[in-house]
């Protein structure tokens, strides 16, 4: 089964840039404090909204042509820990739509597209995993409690993300949670009709583990099948991995066997006759100096599962530094990494597009990338 509505249709070009790094942008460029709350960079939603549409418009004038919604930690879990209500965090993260569609509408006047009615700006619907609600946060590692995986995080270091081969029954009640997680949260935005058709896409980002790449293609069928509302008109959509020093977080698959590249590319978009197969797969938040190799293994996978149906690819690297979820801090990465982000970057979409596989390819940035490293990957491309 796919969706009706693909990437192809929406942008209309093979090309598209992304924008970077909405949360680190805020504290980077903004200033803003925003790494000791649980709500990160949804924070200033409430508080100070115009911050939100000045980081979207500063990422539209240095070239990005898709922005995502700051809604990545979204979701009723995140708001509770905070001290909001149901009804607060439903407002909250609707809200942050409808601030994407404000900076798109200045930027727009900014440009005046009466003379330049060729722009085209998409909105991305920002959707973190299960483990970007945690705290530490668990995107990078996927220390999931129960029933949403094994074990939650231990301090000691007991950690384990993969359930055993004789827990097959738990791996499956795993997949049922995180289902519901990400249907729920996808209600939120599906119920409201204003909200739902400001978004021309939706971007499930930084998913570390494969039981969680099944649930959120069985939470967008259930969406889809099942709900009768605003909700029940389809929007283009993306799973994006992430690669911590060029391995997928899960260690194992369920048998014992360590997982590839090729595992989690086969589990986005691979044949599942009870749930949708997206229209992109994405790497995010991963060093750009790893994107060669696992577009490389991604791509020859996507051939053998494509079903003559071509598929989008959509690259957006972190800057370069990693981040501590204990401490809440960044390490720095390599100087000078604007222009070799961009490089590494550009090298990559060069690899992908003489595959010939790929209908188009979404490239920008994740964390630690801002404004200036979108112009620089944009001057890149512009020089073609």
């Amino acid at each position: 089964m796919t969706a009706v509505s693909n990437l192809w249709h929406l942008f209309g070009k093979s090309l598209v840039t992304l924008d970077g790094g909405l949360g680190t942008t805020l504290e980077d460029v903004f200033h803003k404090d925003i790494s000791h709350t649980p709500l990160w960079s949804a924070k200033p939603i409430d508080g100070d909204p115009e911050a939100i549409i000045a980081v979207h418009l500063a990422f539209l004038r240095a070239g990005a042509r898709v922005i995502l919604t700051s809604t990545y930690q979204c979701a009723h879990e995140t708001f509770h820990r905070a001290g909001y209500t149901r009804e607060d965090a439903r407002r909250i993260m609707t809200k942050a739509v409808m601030l994407a569609v404000e900076a798109r509408k200045r930027f727009l006047q900014e440009e005046n597209t009466d003379t330049h009615p060729s722009i085209k700006i998409a909105i991305a619907l920002s959707l973190g995993p299960f483990g970007a609600t945690l705290s530490p946060a668990q995107e990078f590692d996927g220390f999931y409690p129960p029933p949403y995986g094994p074990r939650g995080y231990e301090p000691d270091g007991n950690n384990v993300n993969t359930f055993a081969a004789a827990e097959e029954g738990k791996e499956d009640s795993a997949i049922h949670a995180l289902c519901q997680f990400h249907l729920e949260r996808l209600l939120v935005f599906a119920s409201d009709l204003d909200v739902w058709s400001s978004i021309d896409c939706l971007a499930f980002e930084t998913v570390p583990l494969i039981r969680e790449v099944k649930a959120i293609r069985k939470a967008v069928t259930a969406l889809y099948q099942g709900h009768s509302g605003p909700g029940a008109s389809k929007k283009p959509w993306w799973i994006s991995t992430v690669f911590p020093d060029g391995r997928y977080p899960q260690a194992k698959l369920l048998d014992g066997r360590p997982v590839r590249a090729a595992d989690v590319v086969e589990a986005v978009l691979g044949p599942d006759n009870d749930a949708l197969r997206p229209d992109g797969y994405g790497i995010n938040c991963t060093a750009s100096t790893f994107l060669a190799g696992l577009v490389s293994e991604a791509t020859i996978k996507a051939k053998e599962l494509a079903d003559a149906r071509k598929l989008w690819l959509v690259l957006y690297p972190n800057g370069g530094d990693t981040y501590d979820p204990i401490t809440q801090k960044w390490i720095e990465g390599r100087d000078g990494k604007k222009w070799e982000w961009a490089e590494d970057l550009y090298n990559t979409i060069q690899i992908a597009r003489r595959s010939g596989f790929w209908e188009g390819i979404v490239a920008g940035g994740c964390c630690r990338t801002g404004p200036d490293e979108i112009q620089a990957l944009v001057g890149k491309l512009s020089i073609e």
